[in-house]
């Protein structure tokens, strides 16, 4: 009899292998947002993929912010410093492909052999400014203290590429992070056109501030090439994104993509009880997920996703893992005003250290 522990490792170098071989001819492409290029306010598995790649290949994408061109102009960015391409996108792509979304998101990019029931795995290498400043937000009606603020104000925020902050006001600086608030795959067909705003099993609108340069993010494939997006880059965000918006801004992403079929590896976004679910690495910590309308909902999502990773991954009874979370894991507010509320629970992997 073979041992499942055994038979597990032995399936994880059989796919190391084979992941190895797909990377000496892996190629890098250069996506560019144009009226053509880009998903407006949407993750549809009926799209139409703009770009094709294999496990391996990495994308470097340019992605734009989430306001017009006449919304900057208004809150005082001259005219010369709005982007040429964020003009050819407003004017560009006709309304009807538009929404139920806002966000202007690169893609979608297909991915080669990828199935539902694979994992993509999305290894965030490189995040410059596209740039050099921000917007923040609110309006009446979105954000959390909506009664508190009747109205709506956008403070234009310049950011220093140089020294990495944000001069958001006289003796106020803020320290830059860029991070895209959006990266996810196409739903299940089921779906529809599926918005934008709200993030799901996708990934789609995470508004995960963890999800920086170095960070690893795993999402599970519900439909054939996974048909990928991304954008609403963000400069630097509190966890919460309270008033609705981060420091929105424009970034350049450089992305690998490595496919893990059938889960071979075991970064399953959180297989178990339930489901399929997106998960992330950092270069320190393992992160679970969870979203849900309701706030008790999401924290009860992201902390059985962490349990059943702990149970898979790393061997723990369900018990034990349950109890390392309460003395050893951090419970986090990711984000709270996109209908669906996000909470992520952080483990350090040095915990792992002797296992």
């Amino acid at each position: 009899m073979i041992h499942v522990p055994v038979l597990r490792r032995a399936v994880a170098v059989a796919a190391l292998v084979l992941a190895a071989a797909t990377l000496v001819h892996a190629e890098t492409f250069d996506l560019r947002a144009t009226p053509a290029t880009v998903a407006w306010g949407n993750y549809d598995a009926a799209a139409r993929p703009v770009l094709r790649i294999r496990s391996g290949d990495t994308v470097v994408f340019h992605t734009l912010l989430t306001n017009s061109p006449t919304g900057l102009e208004k809150a005082g960015v001259a005219p010369a410093d709005v982007e040429a391409s964020l003009r050819a996108v407003f004017d560009g792509v006709p309304q009807k492909d538009r929404g139920p979304g806002g966000h202007i998101l690169n893609g979608p990019v297909y991915v080669e052999d990828a199935e539902p029931g694979d994992t993509l795995e999305v290894r965030i290498r490189k995040i410059d400014l596209a740039i050099p400043y921000a917007y923040n937000a609110f309006r009446y009606g979105a954000g959390f203290l909506t009664d508190d603020f009747p109205y709506a104000k956008v403070k234009i925020i310049p950011l220093d590429r140089e020294r990495m902050v944000a001069r958001f006001a006289p003796g106020v600086e803020v320290p830059l992070h860029p991070f895209f608030g959006s990266m996810g795959v196409a739903p299940p067909p089921a779906f529809g056109r599926y918005d934008s705003a709200p993030p799901t099993v996708i990934g789609g609108n995470m508004d995960d501030k963890s999800l920086v340069a170095g960070t690893t993010l795993y999402l599970p494939v519900w439909t054939p090439g996974a048909l990928f997006e991304i954008g609403d880059g963000h400069a630097g965000q509190g966890n919460g994104e309270v008033d609705i918006t981060a420091m929105e801004t424009s970034l350049v992403g450089t992305i690998q993509f490595i496919l893990h079929k059938g889960h071979a590896l075991g970064p399953d976004g959180g297989l178990g009880q339930g489901g399929p679910y997106p998960r992330a690495e950092t270069p320190t910590d393992y992160i679970a997920m969870g979203f849900d309308d309701d706030l008790g909902n999401a924290t009860r999502k992201a902390l059985r996703h962490m349990i059943d990773f702990l149970v898979a991954e790393k061997g723990l009874s369900r018990d034990e893992a349950y109890m390392l979370i309460s003395i050893a894991g951090d419970v986090e507010i990711t984000e709270l005003v996109d209908r669906n509320k996000g909470v992520h629970v952080k483990l350090a992997k040095a915990l792992f250290a002797g296992r």
